[in-house]
């Protein structure tokens, strides 16, 4: 029962999370991107010294990025609760994709930010994405005979 309740349990938990963001305001939402911008730009810089990284330049990419990981994970987990309740992981890209356009309609009606079609395209590249890795994954995982070992040991009859 669990192993088929946890997963989608993560997935509402991801989805909330999703529309959490995206029901920040434009201000709040661009503070947070540029922050976490920064932050990769210093740990570059870091990394190689005598790279110079304007953070303005890498700002859109950055938030286009967190689309793409975004809806990546949430492929994943999709996909995961699909498998483990028996259904055909291709379902997945549907449900990602209806979210990604319910999450751009969502944002239409936020202070500052607007709902954009290539938005649905980045997120649901990103899912399918973790979809496609997620499959090719589980199929190695069952080829090795890893995936469908019991998760519990069986319990040992007594002998009388």
């Amino acid at each position: 029962m669990i192993r088929k309740v946890l997963p989608w349990i993560l997935v509402v938990l991801w989805m909330v999370f999703i529309f959490y963001q995206s029901h920040k305001p434009a201000p709040e939402s661009n503070k947070l991107s540029k922050g976490i911008t920064e932050i990769i730009v210093e740990t570059v810089e870091k990394v190689t010294p005598d790279v110079e990284i304007e953070v303005n330049k890498y700002h859109h990419t950055i938030r286009k990025n967190a689309h793409f990981l975004s809806y990546l994970l949430l492929g994943i987990l999709v996909a995961n609760g699909l498998r483990n309740s028996g259904v055909n992981i291709g379902l997945a890209v549907i449900i990602c994709v209806l979210y990604a356009i319910s999450d751009e309609i969502h944002q239409l009606y936020v202070p500052g930010r607007s709902g954009e079609v290539k938005d649905v395209i980045i997120d649901s590249a990103g899912a399918l994405v973790g979809i496609l890795g997620y499959g090719w994954f589980a199929k190695i995982l069952s080829r090795s005979g890893l995936l469908n070992m019991p998760v519990k040991p069986p319990k040992k009859s007594k002998k009388y």
